[in-house]
């Protein structure tokens, strides 16, 4: 199934680029709509099954894809071509189920959000913003199996030996590192540590840099693995 793009891409545009890719019409044309409302956001595609997904994001380049998981040509096999084919992508899957099973085939195929279509008509170009500026993004209830499942893999690890010494954080970066884990966004863990927001950001950053990690995710594995939320 072929749909053409929403709107032709402005190259002189500054805000986040978008494809939406979702079988079911009416689920996608909501979700176009939703973000049309958005002055930094700009639905550049979209498309009806995977296969016509990675043909539009390599012609699109958008930063950020939000495809289905369930579709003609799975969303999940999908998600890693769209990956092969522009790299710098951040894609988000959506679903209404909550199979651990698939959202670890996601996040294997590249995935950097995942969450239920339940999601709410605020949150979603708050969950885009977050992916495009790098972040990860899960549903609450599927982050929460998610840190269970890398708590059993972290127990497994801790029997390897140990290569480089641990990087010295700051007790405040200790802190966040601990939130992070428990699944807080940076809103979450600045009201909680009474602290703004942009020094969450911060904090964030010196800590991926410190322990040489690309993402919240892996940050929050690192955290289990080291007992930080103990």
């Amino acid at each position: 199934m072929s749909v053409s793009p929403a709107s032709t891409a402005d190259p002189t545009t500054s805000g986040t680029k978008v494809l939406v890719v979702d079988d079911h019409a009416f689920f996608r044309r909501g979700l176009v709509s939703v973000l049309d409302e958005e002055a930094d956001i700009e639905v550049v595609g979209e498309a009806g099954d995977g296969a016509d997904a990675v043909s539009q994001a390599a012609e699109l380049l958008p930063d950020v894809v939000l495809m289905d998981v369930q579709m003609p040509t799975s969303g999940i096999e999908a998600c890693a071509a769209v990956k092969a084919a522009v790299p710098s992508a951040r894609i988000v899957m959506l679903t209404i189920s909550d199979e651990e099973a698939d959202l670890f085939e996601a996040l294997k195929a590249g995935a950097t959000g995942y969450l239920l279509k339940e999601i709410s008509i605020t949150d979603l170009p708050d969950a885009v913003r977050a992916v495009a500026g790098g972040q990860s993004f899960i549903n609450p209830s599927m982050a929460t199996k998610l840190i269970g499942e890398f708590a059993a893999l972290a127990k497994k690890d801790k029997t390897r030996p140990r290569q480089v010494p641990t990087p010295r954080l700051t007790g405040r970066e200790t802190e966040v590192l601990g939130l992070i884990a428990r699944g807080r966004s940076n809103r979450e863990i600045a009201r909680e540590l009474h602290i703004a927001e942009n020094t969450v950001k911060n904090h964030v950053r010196n800590i991926l840099e410190k322990l040489q990690l690309h993402s919240r995710m892996e940050a929050a594995v690192y955290a289990i693995r080291e007992n930080v939320l103990e």
